[in-house]
């Protein structure tokens, strides 16, 4: 009896260890499923949050007066006399009425520099439809460049505002320029000098940071050219952070370039950009990049418009800046929603650029690959798994669909490549061929998963058909089939995710290409040339301006919302049509 309670004490401590090893296993359990859930919604949050800039766009609309001259150099109001018209320059004009004080050949680059001249072909088709626009004005709506719409939704330049401190007189220079004097002892452009001079020293700070980082590679350089190198380097730093340090501690005139922030001044309707401050930071000297409309020598209302960001770290100019915020203070300009993002296939431009291609091509190579993945699939299923005689050569090639299950998909691409295109003939970049191969891809996993829905089927059901005279293949057409058609057709539509979600093999059959018209929507679009919507992701991603970054964002939620769609049918089957035995 006195062994009882140390037995009973043994059998509790027993149970309290397994019961606090349980929590613990639950315990991890949960952690894992909630870092799983939180990286998911970093991963979709990070893609929103990049993607939003490129659901909405800035778009310009002048009044365009369709000159007959330009329009119709014929004068006949023909198709083809239509056709050949100057439209880009009816667009220039219109602008330049916006502006008329750009006037040289730099300056009128940067206004035109606003838009991108493919949109003349819009006007181009306007005007062939309607031939009775000729000799009047029309409006007409256009999207700015990807620069100018990054810019006006504040994605690429710092900026401020800064009130006057006193009143300012105006006057010209003998060289045209402006001279701006404060009337008081205020020293109005203070607050800027000292953005100036404090920009100017943390640029000279940078640039012996990176004379250090020269010189202590030198000493572990051997190769006694790529060390004078890396010397001449160092050198050229110092140099340049004595020349800025001396800048910053001057008390003579600062003169603003590319390398520092950038001053402009609203007085009288006008924009002036300062180009000089004088130390006393009284006075500056500037130019009109829009003329005032009074002619007014003295200003008492005026404003500081401080641009932060350095010329030489932005792609649009001051001028564009001036520009596009003028039309936009003018309601010429406008932002909303970017149908052209889903309207229009590839463009070398940004602002015109968009999915419609890649969808048409995805729609097509899926057709494809559904129509000769899911029956060849199915029927080779339905064969290995209820006709064939289990001998050597049906284990043989049971275990190479594994086995092909796991190849890696680019395997697929090259024997495309191979086959379809070199030996066959086949047309390069078309929907026929991609759905071809991804076809060959999705075969093993379409054969698997219909394998297990017909092993699934109990076998009471295949006995009671036989028993009751029906035939092998009425039994399995007539009973097994459709009982297993939930979990055939939840693996055939996964399958196909997985094929929409590709790039490796659709990039070695050529789909890469850039597709500036969308593939037609029947027959003949199957053998033109396509991309698709992973392809499209990845020529967006490896572009050089910026706005693609946005456009990649948003393209892979649209790719991501297809295979959720496809998933989502996947489940709706499954428990639509699921038996419980």
């Amino acid at each position: 009896m006195s062994n009882a309670p140390s037995i009973r004490d043994a059998v509790q401590a027993r149970l309290a260890r397994r019961h606090r090893a349980e929590q613990r296993f639950q315990f991890y359990g949960l952690a894992a499923i909630s870092a799983a859930v939180l990286f998911l919604c970093l991963l979709l949050g990070s893609i929103i949050i990049q993607s939003l800039p490129a659901f909405t766009a800035h778009r310009m609309t002048l009044d365009v007066e369709i000159r007959a001259e330009i329009a119709d150099p014929r004068g006949d109001r023909s198709e083809a006399s239509l056709r050949r018209g100057a439209y880009n320059t009816l667009i220039q004009n219109s602008l330049r009425e916006q502006f008329p004080e750009a006037d040289t050949v730099s300056e009128l680059r940067e206004l035109y520099g606003l838009y991108s001249a493919v949109n003349a072909a819009g006007l181009l088709n306007q005007v062939v439809s309607d031939p009775e626009l000729i000799g009047q004005r029309v409006p007409f709506s256009f999207p700015l460049s990807d620069d100018a719409d990054l810019y006006l939704k504040g994605l690429t330049t710092d900026e401020r505002r800064l009130p006057g401190a006193a009143p300012i007189t105006l006057a010209p220079s003998a060289d045209g320029r402006v001279e701006v004097r404060s009337e008081t002892s205020a020293p109005v452009f203070a607050e800027f000098v000292d953005i100036v001079r404090l920009r100017l020293e943390e640029a000279a700070d940078e640039a012996r940071q990176r004379a250090a980082r020269a010189r202590q590679a030198a000493q572990s350089e051997i190769d006694a050219d790529a060390r004078d190198s890396l010397d001449f380097e160092a050198r050229r730093a110092d140099a340049l952070a004595e020349r800025l340090s001396a800048e910053a501690r001057s008390d003579n005139v600062i003169t603003l370039g590319p390398q520092t922030a950038s001053l402009m001044l609203r007085a009288q309707g006008g924009v002036l950009r300062v180009n000089d401050i004088r130390a006393d930071a009284r006075q500056a000297t500037g130019e009109w990049l829009i003329q005032p409309d009074v002619a007014d020598r003295r200003a008492e209302s005026w404003s500081l418009w401080l641009i932060e960001t350095p010329a030489f770290a932005r792609r649009i100019s001051d001028r564009q800046i001036v520009w596009a915020r003028a039309l936009k203070e003018r309601g010429l300009v406008q932002n909303g929603l970017n149908t052209t993002l889903f309207t229009n296939a590839d463009s070398r431009e940004p602002e015109l650029a968009g999915v419609a291609g890649a969808l048409a091509g995805s729609v097509l190579t899926m057709i494809i690959t559904m129509f000769l993945a899911v029956p060849i699939g199915v029927g080779a299923a339905i064969y290995l798994e209820e006709f064939a005689p289990k001998n050597r050569l049906t284990d043989f090639i049971e275990v190479n669909i594994n086995n092909l299950a796991a190849v890696p998909s680019i395997v697929f691409g090259l024997l495309g490549l191979a086959v379809f295109i070199n030996l066959f003939g086949l047309p390069r970049s078309a929907p026929l061929v991609g759905g071809m191969v991804l076809a060959l891809m999705t075969l093993p996993t379409v054969i698997i998963s219909a394998r297990a829905s017909l092993k699934a089927v109990p076998p009471s059901i295949r006995e009671a058909a036989l028993g009751v005279g029906a035939s092998r293949t009425q039994a399995v057409f007539h009973h097994v089939l459709p009982l297993a058609m939930p979990g055939i057709l939840t693996g055939s539509i996964i399958g196909l995710a997985q094929a929409l979600g590709e790039t490796a093999p659709l990039l070695m059959i050529g789909m890469v290409a850039f597709i500036a018209d969308p593939p037609t929507l029947g027959l003949a679009g199957f053998t033109e040339p396509a991309t698709v919507m992973p392809v499209q992701i990845y020529i967006w991603s490896s572009s050089a301006e910026r706005a693609f970054e946005a456009r990649t964002a948003a393209a892979i939620l649209a790719l991501l919302t297809l295979l959720i769609s496809f998933n989502a049918v996947a489940i709706y089957l499954r428990r639509r049509f699921e038996r419980r035995w």
